[in-house]
């Protein structure tokens, strides 16, 4: 599964647990929010003025390259 800006929060979360960290890094809370139940990445970082793009980037990296 490619991680988009259309996934959910929760649901990327739920499937690759290790991309808490990178979500953390970006500076978002996502995780503990009851936003993240019904947001997708792209709104949640929209929220927050965060690069889309690269937040997806480094999600998908850490996906496909577990030893990144």
């Amino acid at each position: 599964m490619e991680i988009t800006k259309d996934t959910s929060i929760i649901e990327a979360v739920q499937k690759y647990p290790q991309i808490v960290e990178i979500f953390q890094d970006y500076g978002l809370g996502c995780v503990g929010c009851m936003a993240a139940h019904f947001e997708t990445i792209g709104q949640g970082a929209g929220a927050h003025g965060i690069d889309i793009d690269a937040l997806i980037a480094d999600i998908n990296d850490s996906i496909n390259d577990p030893e990144a």
